[in-house]
């Protein structure tokens, strides 16, 4: 098995910077390597390149040009949004060398046990809960994943006796080897990120990738209710501990005349918790499996369910406005997501989506749309969006160009009691750079609509 040793005098070519390169790039710096890190824009100027240079880092940047690979490269750690068409990573395993992600390197340096986190929707709310309760209960939780914390800066504070809790995509899984979790939850499988991915096949294997190195010792937490996740965990090797909203499942979680149990012990009632939807019963059911699991009180994990907003852009709260109920939920990057986000509520929606056109078919959202009063678009996908908005009967559809004239637009349609729900069903990558911009772009204009 490999070891942090091996990085040793070794060549390590980061690809792509950001956050993960950047942290990456410092952890092998750490463990001994020689580093050289490469991106498609002129980084040479950011305050990271500025800073790895100082440690005698290379930094290539305005391209990746191929003649990177003529020098002899023990690994390769691949930022995870880089695919792997890219041709310095095709060239790279043509030439046999390990292709890495950022998750690999932190679990090689991290002193704890790992509890890792996947699923098409729920992961950042699910890893999240799991974080708070474990904190609400003493047990010295570190927290990472993409909630802006990077794992393998976080993996290198964490001790023998305390628990990294940290949301895996399928990005970052599908580059792993030797990723080894004591505690793996897997919360659902839907069509995802396929322009990356390729085939439904692809993905799916990514997200088992999770178990690859697991044994008898370690624990599978999954949703039973879901045919994809049951299948896959069908030949891994960990224990399993299933959850399931639809079921009584005496050896898991479950749900039973509305309220949460674990083998057979009663939780607390559901109407007790602050969270919103019942999709995020499947997230808390999961997070309660695995703070039991780690040695989380009931009186610990009932407090953060009675108290938990929510994370930030994730069916986040904005606040009450003129009346309205504005809920930011900029990390709905997929149909799915967004519809989990509709059935939500009970109240009239005020809808606002669009972003990046990915060639995707819409009219899945349809009944969903059921409790939508009025509609904005904007961006790449707007046509697109209001098309579907109109066959399902949408009583007011409007489309703009920016979010920010979404917004303005929204609240012109909508009247006290509505809820106005930013809820793309896309990413953001047509007019921002991540998520959390596309967020904190929709909170600014809120607030100064409330201000106005």
């Amino acid at each position: 098995m490999m070891d942090k040793h091996w990085f040793q005098g070794k060549h390590v070519l980061v690809l792509g910077l950001a956050k993960s390169g950047y942290h990456a790039a410092l952890l092998l710096l750490k463990l001994g390597a020689h580093v050289t890190v490469n991106d498609a824009k002129d980084i040479t100027h950011t305050e990271e390149a500025r800073h790895l240079m100082q440690k005698n880092v290379d930094i290539v940047s305005g391209g990746h040009p191929r003649s990177l690979m003529e020098r002899s490269w023990d690994y390769v750690v691949k930022n995870p949004g880089i695919p792997y068409h890219n041709p310095l990573v095709q060239e790279a395993q043509k030439q046999g060398i390990p292709v890495v992600t950022e998750i690999e390197l932190a679990s090689f340096v991290c002193k704890g046990e790992i509890v890792a986190i996947t699923g098409t929707n729920g992961k950042t709310t699910t890893t999240t809960l799991i974080y708070h309760m474990l904190k609400e209960g003493n047990c010295h939780p570190h927290l990472a994943g993409n909630i802006g914390l990077v794992a393998s800066d976080v993996a290198k504070n964490v001790k023998e006796d305390e628990v990294m809790v940290t949301e895996v995509s399928s990005f970052q899984l599908k580059g792993t080897q030797f990723f080894h979790p004591k505690t793996a939850i897997l919360l659902n499988i839907s069509d995802a990120h396929l322009d990356y991915h390729g085939t439904r096949e692809d993905y799916e294997m990514s997200k088992a990738k999770i178990f690859q190195r697991m044994t008898a010792k370690d624990t599978i937490i999954y949703n039973a209710d879901d045919p994809a996740v049951s299948r896959l965990v069908k030949d891994a090797k960990g224990k399993l501990l299933p959850f399931s909203l639809a079921k009584k499942i005496n050896n898991g979680g479950y749900k039973e005349n509305g309220a949460f149990y674990f083998q057979g012990k009663k939780v607390m009632e559901i109407e007790e918790v602050s969270l919103p939807g019942a999709h995020n019963e499947e997230n808390m059911l999961a997070a309660i499996c695995a703070s039991l699991l780690h040695g989380a009180s009931l009186s610990s994990i009932q407090q953060v369910l009675r108290t938990f907003q929510g994370v930030e852009h994730r069916l986040q709260y904005v606040g009450n406005v003129a009346g309205r109920k504005v809920y930011n939920d900029s990390k709905a990057t997929n149909i799915e997501s967004t519809e989990k986000a509709l059935t939500a509520f009970s109240d009239p929606i005020v809808l606002i989506g669009g972003g990046l056109d990915r060639g995707v078919d819409f009219s899945p959202l349809i009944p969903s749309l059921a409790h939508v009063k009025a509609a904005v678009f904007y961006g790449e996908t707007k046509e697109q969006l209001k098309a579907t908005a109109v066959k399902a009967n949408v009583p007011r559809v409007k489309t703009t160009e920016t979010l920010e004239e979404a917004v303005k637009e929204a609240f012109s349609y909508s009247t006290k009691g509505d809820i106005v729900l930013l809820s793309p069903a896309c990413a953001s990558w047509d007019q921002f750079n991540t998520f959390e911009e596309r967020g904190k772009t929709f909170i600014h204009a809120v607030q100064q609509l409330a201000g106005s």
